[in-house]
């Protein structure tokens, strides 16, 4: 299963770290891809990591703000997320995959239940 924590209300410009909780899944290590979806919005695709960690990916909407990374001994994949914005606000989710890594939920097994991102002032 996959357990997000981390999330909150945070002013712009401030930063937070999500973390995922990964156990109980084949293989033990892993794609996972972190998603967001917003009211109203269609969910989007923001980072995504190999199982090894060597290779990452991100949305144009996030490159250069928000850090994703992985601790394989802990079974944990956290998202830093920093210069946050009011566009930003979205319940936050990670996802397994035991395909190919990549910014589409479609390819994605596993979900976890989300965490609440709030940037607001």
């Amino acid at each position: 299963q996959l357990v997000e924590s981390g999330g909150g209300l945070v002013q712009p410009g401030g930063s937070l770290r999500l973390s995922c909780a990964v156990s109980g899944l084949t293989p033990d290590y892993p794609a996972i891809g972190w998603f967001r979806q917003a009211p109203g919005k269609e969910r989007e695709g923001i980072s995504c990591i190999l199982h090894s960690g060597e290779w990452t990916n991100y949305a144009d909407s996030v490159k250069g703000r928000f850090t994703i990374s992985r601790d394989n001994a802990k079974n944990m994949v956290y998202l830093q997320m920093n210069n946050l914005k009011p566009e930003d606000s979205a319940v936050y989710f990670c996802a397994a995959t035991t395909h190919v890594a990549t910014l589409n939920g479609d390819g994605y097994d596993w979900w976890g239940q989300g965490t609440q991102v709030t940037v607001s002032s």
